[in-house]
């Protein structure tokens, strides 16, 4: 008989919903989970964390959902994988252990540190070390110096030898999203990794790094957010969806399906639209332990929410891992304002053009205004058609954005409306907003020689033990 291994979606970003995790294992006959806490956006959400308060910086749902899915998991033999440690793995294995002693829960937690780059990157004379990813500028001082986090992506292997180590969760930073994935598999079978260099060997690692990029994205995989023209309103029972599960044979082949009882919907379409997500080039989709050729798979619907997925090919990774840092950027301050009929674009335009004024006239230091009109082009920007009706419609809403380096021109934005409610253009629906959102962090996308950084990747281990 084909031994096989059963690996559950955890959470697609930090704050998704962990219901259809527990499906999966009080349903699903699944031996691990692999969660995905993190993107940039998290990552700067975690740098205004950690700047309030040094202990935290990592994804505190983390915490409250073991208390929920341990027990059951910890039934089940069910192990966790995780990259919710953020930017202090450190003080989520800390507060994870603490919550789970205070319920009589025990685990064997694995923490991976290593992927901050913080230091090697704020180190003066180093800039050409450090180009922009795309643009291939170098990092100039005045960003070097406003640098708040700075993370390598590692690959699977410290996730591979936390689990040879024991460990029931695995704690980690920034790793490669589909890395959750592959780690176990590798662990599992015994497939080679860092030496992987004959044909078997990179496929096995390309199916497992499709099988972790089809189920990073929790219930997008099957069937939600599915954007096939008409076809999504076939997807049933949304409200009640079951995140996808990995049923992987020895030899990298895949079934993907989800928990029996639970909506949403596997098929060949939606497998498909995950597949395809946040691929720039399907015949070389670059990770930190394979590259991945998307060109040979073959994907067969097998019904009742089965797809088959094999023929990947692979070829040996990079030498460089990819970094992703964060620098403080500025501040922003919104406004929306919403007017109605009679004339609502009109009334709109010309509370812009007032806005505007004001701005000039008090001399207002800012990078950009940024205008949409919610409901008519927010989604599609300037690609967005003006509707035929557009002086008649029942009501307009405009959203006005300030980015500025100064924190008192945010601060001072909202004050630039109030008045206009009784000076401005008449019948307004009201305002939302009229406040500075705070500091904007930006993104510098670089790479970084994978020695380097994998030299100083370290495991250690937190033992929750009740007394």
């Amino acid at each position: 008989m084909t031994r096989t291994v059963r690996i559950a979606s955890g959470l697609g970003f930090y704050g998704d919903s962990w219901d259809p995790v527990m499906s999966a294992v009080e349903r699903g006959g699944i031996q691990y989970v692999a969660s995905d806490h993190l993107a940039e956006l998290t990552l700067a959400i975690l740098a205004k964390d950690r700047e309030k308060d040094p202990t935290l910086g990592y994804a505190r749902d983390v915490v409250p959902m073991l208390l929920r899915l341990w027990p059951a998991m910890q039934q089940r033999g069910v192990k966790f994988i995780c990259n919710a440690g953020g930017l202090n793995p450190a003080g989520a294995a800390q507060a994870l252990g603490v919550a789970l002693v205070t319920k009589g829960l025990k685990a064997r937690i694995a923490v991976v540190t290593g992927d901050d780059v913080l230091p090697a990157m704020q180190a003066p004379g180093q800039q050409a070390r450090f180009a922009h990813l795309f643009g291939g500028q170098p990092l100039d001082d005045a960003t070097r110096e406003r640098l708040v986090f700075a993370n390598a992506y590692l690959g699977a292997r410290p996730i591979v030898n936390a689990l040879r180590q024991g460990a029931d969760i695995v704690l980690t930073g920034r790793v490669a999203d589909a890395a959750l994935f592959l780690a176990p598999l590798v662990h599992e079978f015994g497939w080679t990794l860092e030496d992987a260099r004959t044909p078997q060997e990179l496929s096995l690692l390309a199916q497992g790094l499709t099988v972790g990029h089809l189920l990073e994205c929790s219930g997008q995989g099957s069937g939600g957010n599915f954007g096939s023209l008409g076809a999504w309103k076939a997807i049933p029972d949304l409200a009640n969806i079951g995140y996808p599960i990995a049923e992987v044979s020895e030899d990298g082949t895949a079934i993907i399906t989800k928990a029996p009882g639970t909506g949403g919907r596997v098929n060949f379409d939606t497998v498909r639209q995950q597949l395809l997500y946040e691929v720039h080039d399907p015949h070389a989709y670059l990770s930190p332990d394979v590259v991945l050729d998307m060109s040979t798979l073959r994907m067969t619907d097998l019904g009742e929410d089965r797809v088959k997925i094999e023929g990947a090919s692979g070829r040996p990774p990079p030498g460089q891992l990819k970094v992703v840092a964060g620098f403080k950027d500025g501040f922003k301050a919104e406004v929306t304002w919403g007017f109605s009929w009679p004339d609502a674009m009109a009334k709109a335009e010309a509370a812009i053009g007032m806005a505007k004024a004001q701005l000039a006239q008090k001399r207002v230091p800012h990078d950009e205004l940024f205008i949409e009109f919610p409901g008519l082009d927010s989604a599609h920007g300037p690609l967005a058609p003006r509707p035929a009706n557009i002086d008649d419609l029942n009501e307009v809403w405009v959203r006005l954005v300030l980015r500025t380096q100064h924190k008192a021109a945010a601060d001072g934005f909202g004050r630039l409306f109030p008045w206009m409610g009784l000076s401005g253009p008449a019948y307004t629906c009201g305002f939302s907003g009229l406040h500075n959102t705070g500091e904007l962090l930006g993104i510098w996308p670089t790479r970084l020689p994978r020695a380097e950084v994998e030299a100083n990747v370290k495991i250690d281990i937190v033992e929750a033990t009740p007394t």
